[in-house]
């Protein structure tokens, strides 16, 4: 019965066939993601959708703006080939669209030329294999959505390439007696290599059919290791931003899978997919800025995420089609948005959550008072920090009010820094500023980073409504007991919003021997100390924030640059609020209330303040 139950809560295996992965497919061209069928379906939404005649008309205007693009040359970055593979691949999406959409073959024309221009190319970079996924995405695209445009000796230059440079060296990754790492990664370079190589061959699979099958079955075979980090609520522990990234090619490849075979071989039951549109939703704040885990860029917004719309066709959460549809209200739309449209729900939604603990690997507690500009904001982390572009940032908050984020992360360096890759214990990694823990918004001992083994979980998770006198309240508590090897046991943080009253950070540190300790918060907000250091003022795009240190008492806030020197990002005009106090061998508590009502000190007395920390 135990075996039965296991088995029942396990994520779905892939379903691969006896026979051929290829018996099914759609047989012509074209028969990825908009295949004739597909294209019909959207044929009347320009006279029953004001929003997709807008986003369609902004999608052929930038295919004509792209007619008279340069021609795109084999040039390396550092060692990345990957903003070539990436311009080709936005202009045959577009371009193609415009193509298949018109029938204008000026756009099929140009899809031609950009083909045969990364053709020429000595190969596509495979010692950096995201270059080659993506390049072969963009190529098999082009020749499975343009194929009868093309002239008969573009098609033969364009599959000899195809399969010299994308498939072949996605053979030699896969079926080495040591297969690439990322064919077992469990993060964006799993579903980006995959992806990219199942639309080539799928492109490819009447004149290619023996490598077809071998790359559409090992892909297959490889994507659930990755699909795996979804589990169980969808969200993604490298954040926001590179959520979007391995989404977006986890959907290329579910959706070429089921656009050319009829199928995905159950990869798209697995757990958590049908919840992933809310990670990128619920880590946004009013400000329309990510919250900057892990290697989000610096201040990153929001950005197009037409993947909701497919994930709510496939999971029937109309509320990730919704909140794409509220973005290109106010932005501009892309030809994956008009592949895989969704028509404004029929029925009014609800306003998506106000706070949610996201589990799995690096769980994240998203706290909020409402969805408008002038609402509050927070997120806190768990987690470990060794996942994939991790920092050393456990406990780590933001904090976003009144439309500023007041409490901020700095986000990634130049990933072509030396050692920049090196996240082990000493790594190189962390002697950068913007990936230790100088950086973050946390409490230190004095001079010492996190371990880079550590790991931090959370142990409470509330939100309280409103009753009588008392406010509704959220708290998380997120604690560690491996952050500070040989100088601290158990380390504690605990967030507690209230409605309308701020935000209380209350950290606790057990310490084997006296060691100072740093509270330390980043901020690109003036900071005015006030009561000889007791409390701040914080000043930052016309509005203002009050701080105050309630524990331990006569503890100071003071204020620190965070400019380094070159080759490292320099962070000009990024400032430290900070609290320096003598810890002691034993319990340590450090309280810092912040107030929304813009005074120096906080509206609740400090015992009731300290008092609602105690619950």
């Amino acid at each position: 019965m135990l075996t039965a139950l296991l088995l029942a809560l396990a994520p779905a295996a892939p379903q691969l066939p006896p026979g051929s992965v290829l018996e099914t497919l759609r047989p012509g061209h074209p028969r990825l993601f908009l295949a004739e069928d597909r294209l019909a379906e959207l044929r009347d939404l320009p006279d029953r959708d004001p929003l997709f005649a807008r986003a369609l008309e902004q999608v052929l205007a930038r295919a004509d703006a792209l007619l008279d693009a340069p021609r795109l040359e084999r040039r390396l970055i550092g060692p990345r080939l990957l903003s070539v593979s990436r311009t080709c691949l936005d202009r045959v999406w577009t371009l193609g669209f415009a193509w298949r959409w018109t029938g204008e073959a000026k756009y099929a024309r140009a899809v031609e030329a950009n083909l045969l221009a990364v053709c020429a190319f000595s190969d596509w970079n495979p010692s950096h294999f995201l270059d080659v996924a993506e390049m072969s995405h963009a190529v098999g695209l082009g020749f499975d959505w343009c194929h009868d445009a093309l002239s008969a000796e573009s098609r033969a230059t364009v599959r000899s390439a195809l399969v010299a440079k994308g498939l072949e060296p996605g053979l030699r990754a896969y079926e080495a007696p040591q297969p690439a790492w990322w064919v077992g990664s469990e993060f964006n370079w799993n579903q980006v290599c995959n992806g990219g190589l199942l639309v080539a061959a799928l492109a490819l699979a009447e004149e290619e059919p023996d490598r077809a099958e071998r790359v559409v079955r090992r892909a297959v075979l490889s994507l659930p290791r990755a699909l795996e980090s979804y589990e169980p609520d969808g969200a993604w522990g490298e954040g926001p931003g590179y959520w979007s990234y391995a989404t977006h090619y986890t959907v290329y490849a579910l959706d070429a899978l089921r656009t050319a075979l009829g199928g995905d071989f159950g990869l798209g039951d697995r757990r958590g997919i049908d919840l992933a549109g809310w990670f990128p939703i619920l880590c946004t704040g009013p400000s329309g800025r990510y919250a900057c885990l892990a290697d989000v860029g610096e201040n990153a917004r929001r950005g197009a995420l037409p993947a909701l719309f497919w994930l709510a066709w496939h999971s029937g959460q109309q509320a990730f089609a919704a909140s794409e549809r509220a973005w290109l209200a106010e932005h501009t739309a892309s030809a994956q948005h008009l592949v895989w449209w969704r028509p404004e729900p029929a029925v009014e939604l609800r306003e998506p959550p106000l706070h949610k603990l996201f589990t799995g690997r690096v769980p994240v507690a998203v706290m909020r008072s409402g969805w408008a500009p002038e609402d509050f904001f927070v997120v806190i982390k768990g987690g470990d920090n060794q996942v994939n572009h991790g920092h050393l940032d456990l406990g780590s908050f933001e904090f976003e009010f009144d439309g500023v984020r007041w409490a901020r992360d700095l986000g990634r360096d130049d990933y072509n820094l030396p050692g920049y890759w090196d996240k082990r214990p000493g790594g190189r990694r962390w002697s950068y500023y913007r990936l230790g823990s100088f950086s973050h918004n946390l409490l230190l001992p004095a001079g010492v980073q996190q371990h880079a083994a550590a790991s931090a979980r959370f142990t409470l998770w509330e939100h309280r409504p409103a009753d009588g006198d008392r406010p509704w309240r959220q708290r998380a508590r997120v604690r560690s007991d491996d952050l500070f090897p040989g100088l601290a046991g158990a380390c504690e943080r605990t967030l507690t919003l209230f409605a309308d009253r701020g935000l209380l950070v209350e950290d606790r540190i057990e310490l084997e021997r006296d060691h100072e300790l740093v509270w330390g918060m980043t901020t690109d907000a003036a900071i005015e100390l006030a009561d000889g250091g007791a409390g701040a003022a914080l000043r930052l795009g016309g509005r203002r924030l009050g701080a105050r240190v309630l524990l331990p008492a006569g503890a100071r806030f003071s204020v620190a640059g965070a400019e380094q020197e070159p080759p490292q990002a320099r962070n000009e005009g990024v400032r430290r609020l900070e609290v320096r106090v003598p810890g002691r061998a034993g319990p340590n508590r450090v309280v810092v209330a912040f107030d929304p009502v813009r005074n120096v000190l906080p509206p609740l007395p400090r015992a009731v303040l300290l008092a609602e920390t105690e619950e």
